[in-house]
């Protein structure tokens, strides 16, 4: 989307892009220890402040000894509660309100993904805790109000930014494409919110209903029972921001997968049986199952998400596992059930390299093993290398745009020790003496990148550092 994206290039403009996070208007020289100042908004500006996190900051700057890892890791872990979180009370609960960062407007799939860090600091901090039902409780109203949409404004007054699409928005939508990983999101945030903090209040009577009406959604995404009541079109010169067909996308053959109109880069499926979304959908319903078993004691809900979950698991077995002439059996990214499929990944998660990630698959699972020999190669028509770096982008930015995003998935879904430290070291110099990670940056030049503020990106990097750290890898961090 068009409206998402700031193209940035060189030194001055870089600049500017600092600016808009509240930080020091200074490009920062690698060689210069000295230079390695604090980017994020001044305390009083900030948008939240948590304890558990500023000690997590602390903690972990001093086990770094690379001084702009650490720097990085300082700007970076914190920029969603620094800059992106809206947080209130609303009739008694906690609600939370977060921007992607450069738009004013709450993706179901970014929210998640931006706050999913924090979760393992939640018990130690009530505040934050707090913050996190928020946004469970939001995404709540969200799939309420519509369940078929991906964006949201705070409000119903706000404007409706893409209200000309040709499909049924409404007051307080921001967009409305369907993306099956939208509802997946939100159940993989409640789900473990619960398991790590044991509160069961956010499993209230509006959740439940939420979580009826994302199983009806992919019930009828399916496309059993003819199209279903989604469709979408815009009037665009650009390609992927529209689909065919009256709105309806190219024809699917109904074998048990489940339909999504556009991808989580919000661009349009070209086959629309999108396979990691299948796959996260599966994981996804027998999370709701365990919830319906053990917390709302809905048997009959329960076994509903189970035997769905066990039909896409099966249909994905017998589809989407394709021989490809070079890497054997692997997963196509999409399929259309009449027996065509893409040989390709996109960088935005969930995607094939990320599935061990999300809890898709084991990450020695061969077919896996395959499928990233694959996506991470120049077969992969959206893999590209360069002087600078390379790595998996998308049609969504296009040609040679690699994105950190990509990088950032090699390295938590790898048993490497040096492809971990290649990413570590890739990510690190090309930032474009930022202090923090982009949307995309050119393959030969990371001076020239997309979006200076970009919270998802900014937090999965502090979750990686983390996760390192963690598991006693301190090491892979000394670049």
């Amino acid at each position: 989307m068009n409206s998402r994206r700031e193209f940035l290039k060189n030194g001055s403009l870089a600049v500017a892009g600092l600016s808009v996070m509240g930080g020091t208007s200074t490009v920062f020289a690698r060689s210069n220890p000295k230079a390695f100042v604090s980017n994020r908004p001044v305390a009083n500006d900030r948008n939240f402040s948590s304890k558990a996190v500023e000690k997590t900051i602390a903690e972990t700057k001093a086990k770094l000894k690379d001084q702009k890892l650490a720097w990085m890791f300082e700007n970076c872990f914190p920029n969603t509660l620094d800059t992106t979180v809206e947080y209130e009370k609303k009739d008694g609960k906690p609600d939370t309100f977060v921007i992607t960062g450069d738009i004013h407007a709450m993706w179901l799939r970014d929210s998640t993904a931006q706050v999913w860090p924090y979760l393992p600091l939640a018990n130690e901090d009530e505040e934050l805790k707090s913050l996190l039902a928020g946004v469970v409780n939001r995404q709540t109203q969200c799939i309420l109000l519509d369940r078929y949409a991906n964006a949201f404004n705070k409000t119903e007054e706000e404007e409706v930014h893409w209200m000309s699409d040709k499909t049924d928005m409404k007051a307080g939508l921001h967009e409305r494409k369907w993306e099956i990983d939208s509802l997946c999101y939100t159940v993989r945030l409640a789900y473990n919110y619960w398991k790590t903090t044991g509160d069961e209040t956010i499993f209230d009577e509006d959740w439940q209903k939420a979580a009826a009406l994302i199983v009806q959604t992919f019930k009828e995404q399916q496309r059993k029972d003819g199209l279903g009541p989604y469709k979408f079109e815009r009037e665009t010169p650009r390609q992927l921001d529209t689909l065919s067909n009256g709105g309806y996308g190219r024809p699917l053959k109904p074998v048990g997968l489940i339909n999504s109109s556009f991808r989580p880069s919000d661009d349009a499926t070209t086959y629309g049986f999108l396979i990691p979304s299948n796959l996260f959908a599966v994981v996804s319903l027998n999370q709701l199952a365990d919830i319906s078993l053990k917390i709302t004691e809905d048997n009959k809900f329960a076994d509903e998400c189970k035997l769905l979950a066990k039909e896409v698991d099966e249909a994905i077995k017998k589809y989407a596992i394709v021989e490809h002439p070079k890497y054997g059996e692997v997963y196509a990214f999409e399929v259309d059930g009449f027996g065509n499929a893409t040989f390709m990944d996109d960088a935005n998660v969930p995607s094939l390299l990320a599935l061990p990630y999300l809890g898709c698959i084991e990450q020695n699972n061969p077919i896996y093993r395959n499928t990233r020999n694959l996506v991470w190669s120049e077969d992969n028509p959206y893999f590209f290398k360069g002087k600078a770096a390379e790595g998996i982008g998308g049609p969504h930015v296009g040609y040679d745009m690699v994105w950190p995003m990509s990088i950032i998935m090699r390295a938590m879904t790898s048993s490497d020790d040096n492809e971990i430290k290649w990413c570590i070291k890739t990510l690190r110099d090309t930032d474009a003496g930022t202090g923090f990670m982009h949307e995309t940056f050119h393959k030969d030049n990371p001076a020239y990148f997309t979006r200076s503020w970009f919270a998802w990106a900014n937090t999965l990097f502090g979750e990686l550092v983390l996760k390192l750290i963690n598991e006693g890898k301190e090491e892979l961090l000394e670049i």
